[in-house]
């Protein structure tokens, strides 16, 4: 990245900091079994720390405690933490499995901040835990400051967890090491309904070994063993090094709560004693809400997933929720689906927001692919498209209403990243291949899975007009991550002149495909 998104903080001294932050957090060697945490008598936040939802002037903290404390958020320009500036967070208990989130205002922009998280007994305030470092760059207002991020999703999916042998979750340590500004989690950020197993042979006679945990050793149905889901990732050293380092945007997706779930479901699945999707999805909801720093979200479960994200005048980041408002999964051949796949309240929210957006360019965070035929069974569909090459049916009614609302109220720079096929490809849609063409052409880049099973590529659907510029994706089905290497996507954009370049990256760093975009540009 080039100079000034950083503000005067070295990228080595910060690759250091965070490193030796996490260690100085590092939970007992993982094999095997998950450790239980010794209670010392103060305060202890193995789980690390978290930064999510940055702007340029504010961010969310959070923090995990192994009992009851009052959480403490110290902010300052270095890492001596001179001059030092406090905020007084909640007191973590048992209503929230002792998770809390503090709101920072005010911050400067286009900086670096380090930030502290104290754990205080709430009955004696001296007595504090170690203090737990992170940092972060806020968004810049102005001038000719770089952005770059990274965006993937699907971790721990189909058995494949904390494998200790291969080095954790390994693509989180080459995504740190670049230094991006944030991370969009674009879904699937845990597999509620992926029992791990201590043991997973491989076809080449290898066995997969896993770190396990009671709660992960069945599908999540209870409110207590979907928090231990969301726990289950924060074993992962990496993860915890990332997190320190790295502020996220998440949004989720259906294995937050079981496969292709959708509002109104009642579960075929034998594993379940309680069948209703809509009571899984509130337990898992709160759970996630407890999990990650989401402002517009609650504790308690309220709130929404969908928001805009603000990263100064280069970028805004428009998170989908593409699960909760949905209609049921069909065949989706209606003529008329006013409902789809977002809701019309979202709908509106988005068409609104986009018209509203002064950012060169406008990131449509999906957490399901477009033009990708992601089939549920024999006869239904889980995504947008359905396999009818023709004018638009079923969800696609509604893609093709906000693609032709961009394109009449001339908002300009809209890209669309997702993950969820467990592959990695770019789409560009244009409207002369098309059977519905009242739009501008875009392109779609679809990326991960970041610790979880590869899957073959799927069919394209031509209502919009996709063609495939690339793709990498595994020739069978549920390839292990020692036999498939994970993907994540990058996004850099230059301050100077705003252009755009999206590079596709497998794990450890290698750039499969790269596209150049253009600021204002139609048709590119």
């Amino acid at each position: 990245m080039a100079q000034g998104s950083g503000g005067g903080f070295g990228r080595r001294s910060l690759l250091r900091s965070a490193a030796a932050g996490s260690a100085a957090l590092a939970l007992p060697a993982l094999c095997g079994a998950a450790p239980a945490q010794a209670r010392s008598g103060r305060p202890g936040a193995a789980w690390g720390v978290q930064a999510g939802d940055v702007t340029t002037s504010s961010g969310l903290v959070w923090v995990r405690s192994d009992r009851p404390a009052r959480m403490v958020v110290q902010t300052a320009a270095t890492e001596s933490f001179r001059h030092a500036r406090t905020w007084h967070g909640p007191v973590l208990g048992p209503d929230t499995d002792f998770t809390g989130v503090t709101a920072l205002h005010g911050l400067p922009a286009g900086e670096q901040i380090h930030y502290r998280v104290l754990l205080a007994d709430p009955d004696d305030p001296r007595r504090t835990g170690e203090p737990v470092p992170g940092t972060f760059r806020t968004a810049p207002t102005g001038g000719h400051a770089d952005v770059r991020f990274h965006w993937s999703g699907d971790l721990a999916g189909q058995g494949w967890g904390i494998n200790p042998e291969r080095g954790g979750y390994r693509v989180f340590e080459d995504m740190r090491r670049r230094n991006p500004d944030f991370f969009l989690c674009s879904g699937d950020a845990i597999y509620a309904d992926g029992p791990i197993t201590g043991t997973v042979p491989l076809p080449d006679g290898r066995i997969w070994r896993n770190v396990t945990t009671e709660e992960k050793a069945k599908v999540a149905e209870t409110l207590a063993e979907f928090r231990g889901a969301f726990r289950y990732n924060l074993l992962d050293a990496n993860l915890r090094r990332f997190n320190a380092q790295v502020p996220t945007i998440v949004q989720w997706d259906d294995h937050e709560v079981h496969n292709n779930w959708y509002p109104g479901q009642l579960l075929d699945d034998d594993r379940y004693t309680e069948k209703d999707a809509d009571v899984l999805a509130a337990r898992s909801l709160r759970a996630f809400g407890e999990y990650f720093p989401v402002r517009t979200l609650r504790p308690d479960g309220g709130g929404r997933v969908y928001r805009v994200v603000r990263h100064g005048p280069l970028l805004d980041v428009f998170v989908l929720d593409m699960r909760r408002y949905r209609n049921a999964n069909s065949p989706g051949r209606q003529t008329d689906d006013p409902r789809g796949i977002l809701g019309a309240e979202q709908l509106r929210w988005l068409k609104r927001e986009l018209s509203r957006s002064r950012a060169v360019w406008k990131v449509i965070a999906s957490d399901l692919p477009l033009g990708l035929v992601v089939p549920d069974g024999k006869t239904d569909f889980e995504a947008v498209a359905q396999g009818d090459p023709g004018a638009p049916l079923g969800r696609e009614r509604q893609l093709a209403e906000l693609l032709r609302h961009i394109k009449h109220a001339r908002i300009t720079g809209t890209l669309w990243l997702t993950a969820d096929v467990h592959y990695t490809s770019a789409q560009h849609y244009a409207p002369e291949r098309a059977a519905f063409g009242d739009f501008e052409p875009f392109w779609e880049f679809v990326s991960g899975p970041l610790n979880a099973g590869g899957f073959q590529a799927v069919a394209l659907d031509g209502t919009f007009g996709p063609a495939q510029a690339f793709v990498r994706a595994p020739d069978r089905a549920n390839t292990s991550p020692a036999e498939s290497p994970q993907n994540f996507g990058e996004i850099d954009i230059d301050g100077a002149s705003g252009e755009l370049t999206v590079r596709l990256r497998q794990e450890g760093g290698k750039v499969l495909f790269s596209k150049v975009l253009q600021p204002g540009r139609v048709g590119q």
